[in-house]
């Protein structure tokens, strides 16, 4: 397994043998999504909000693809 910070530092690619290059969101995002999923785990927060909320972030961060950011600002207008 090989890591590179990328983007000054705030992003991470991870080549995994067998599946490729992952690049992780930085780690402030990282720990959002682990309390979100804390949040499902121990039933605070059902499981279709914990879905709906962490897919709305991951949109709302897209900076590189204007069409994802787009179905993200249509979703969040409805």
């Amino acid at each position: 397994m090989v890591v590179k910070p990328i983007g000054g530092g705030r992003r991470t690619r991870i080549v995994v043998p067998g599946v490729g290059t992952v690049t992780l969101p930085p780690s402030e995002h990282l720990v959002f999504y682990a309390v979100l999923l804390a949040l499902g785990a121990l039933e605070i927060v059902e499981w279709p909000v914990v879905g709906i909320v962490g897919i709305g972030h991951l949109l709302a961060g897209q900076h590189r693809f204007p069409s994802l950011q787009q179905v993200g600002e249509a979703a969040q207008s409805v």
